[in-house]
C-alpha cells in the first residue's frame, strides 16, 4: 500500500482478531462505506487481542485466509496483516503507525457499540479518540449499555450527529458518531459455539455454520408487512398498551437504515417491557431488540420501522426527537398514517 496512492482517500479500519470473520464484518463494513462516505474499508486482523483469551484463537495464518474470502463479497473491503508487520499488539499503537506511514490518508476508526461500552479498558483509550475520528455501529444489547457508559460521557461533547456524519473522516479529532442501524446478530462468539456444539462428522463448510447459527437466533414469522402497514400495527399495538407522547419521525431523506422512527414512553420500566413483549408478540416478520432487560431504554428493529421505548426521565435525557431532526409537533403520527 503506497502513501502516496492513498492521500486523501477516506479509509475505514476495522480491527479484531477475525476468529473468524463473518457476515456481521461485512455488514458494519458496508454501513461505514455508505454512511461515512468511505472509499475503502480496512480489516485489520490482529495476531492476539489483548482482550481475548488465546485458547480458542485459530492460527491467525487461518485467520487471515479466511477473513480474505469473507471479504472477496465487496472489491472495497481489503484484509490487511499490517498490525504483524508493525509488531503491534494495541490500537492506540497501530494508530500512531498508521498515521505515520500514511499521513494524507483520512482515517476512521470502526466498531460496534459492544466495543464503546468496554473501552476504558483498552490501552490509552483516551488517546484513541484524541488520534482518530470513530464511528460506532449498534450492536444488540449494547447500544444502552454503550451511550449511557464512561467513553460516552467523557467525550459527550465530541459527537457528531449520525446525519452528519458523511464528514466525519475530515473531522478533527476527537469527533464520533453512534449510527443507530438495523441489528445484526452475528458475533464470532455464536459461530464459534455452533462449531463446536455439533459432532465432528456433522460439522459443515463455515458459510453453512453460520447460516446455521444466525438461523438459530432467528425465530420464523410471518411475511413482512409493507412499511406504511408495519407503522399502522406499531401504532396500534403502542396505542392499546397505554404508551405515552408516541412520536413517529419519517425517516425518508434522512438515513437508510429504516423508513420510520418511533419513539414513545413508559411510565415504568416494567410498562416499558410489557410494550416490549406485546410488539414481539404481534409484529410479524424477525424482530431484534435490545436493552428489554434494563426497561429503560429498549430498542425494537423490526425492519422497516425502528422503535425506541423509553421510561421518560431516559427519554428526556437522549432526546432522539432532537437528534433526527423532527420536533414533537411536527412528528404525530396521526399525519403520517392518513
Amino acid at each position: 500500500m503506497a502513501p502516496d496512492l492513498l492521500a486523501g482517500r477516506r479509509v475505514g479500519l476495522l480491527g479484531g482478531s477475525f476468529n473468524p470473520a463473518h457476515g456481521g464484518h461485512l455488514h458494519i463494513s458496508r454501513l461505514a462505506l455508505k454512511c461515512l462516505d468511505l472509499d475503502e474499508v480496512w480489516w485489520l486482523v490482529s495476531p492476539q487481542n489483548p482482550l481475548k483469551a488465546t485458547s480458542g484463537m485459530a492460527p491467525f495464518a487461518e485467520r487471515l485466509q479466511q477473513a480474505a474470502e469473507v471479504a472477496a463479497a465487496d472489491r472495497r473491503i481489503r484484509v490487511t496483516d499490517i498490525e504483524a508487520g508493525l509488531g503491534s499488539t494495541y490500537t492506540a499503537d497501530t494508530l500512531e503507525a498508521l498515521r505515520r506511514r500514511f499521513p494524507r490518508t483520512r482515517f476512521v476508526w470502526l466498531m460496534g457499540g459492544d466495543n464503546l461500552a468496554q473501552f476504558p479498558h483498552w490501552r490509552r483509550w483516551q488517546d484513541i479518540f484524541r488520534t482518530i475520528p470513530i464511528a460506532v455501529f449498534a450492536r444488540p444489547g449494547t447500544s444502552s449499555k454503550a451511550l449511557a457508559g464512561a467513553t460516552a460521557r467523557r467525550f459527550a461533547g465530541a459527537r457528531v450527529p449520525a446525519r452528519a456524519a458523511r464528514r466525519l473522516a475530515a473531522m478533527s479529532p476527537p469527533a464520533w458518531a453512534f449510527f443507530h442501524t438495523r441489528l445484526d446478530p452475528r458475533s464470532a462468539t455464536q459461530i464459534r459455539a455452533a462449531r463446536w456444539s455439533r459432532k465432528p462428522q456433522e460439522r459443515t463448510p463455515e458459510v453453512a455454520l453460520e447460516t446455521t447459527a444466525i438461523a438459530a437466533l432467528t425465530p420464523r414469522r410471518r411475511q413482512r408487512l409493507a412499511a406504511p402497514e408495519l407503522l399502522r400495527r406499531v401504532i396500534d399495538v403502542l396505542d392499546d398498551g397505554k404508551a405515552e407522547e408516541i412520536v413517529t419521525i419519517d425517516l425518508a431523506g434522512k438515513t437508510t437504515i429504516a423508513d420510520y422512527m418511533v419513539v414513545a414512553s413508559g411510565r415504568s420500566a416494567r410498562q416499558v417491557v410489557a410494550l416490549t413483549d406485546r410488539l414481539e408478540q404481534e409484529l410479524p416478520g424477525p424482530v431484534a431488540i435490545e436493552g428489554k432487560a434494563q426497561g429503560d431504554w429498549v430498542l425494537i428493529d423490526a425492519g422497516d420501522v425502528i422503535v425506541h421505548l423509553f421510561r421518560p426521565e431516559i427519554r428526556a435525557y437522549y432526546n432522539l426527537e432532537k437528534m433526527w431532526g423532527s420536533g414533537l409537533p411536527e412528528a404525530e403520527p396521526a399525519a403520517l398514517l392518513q
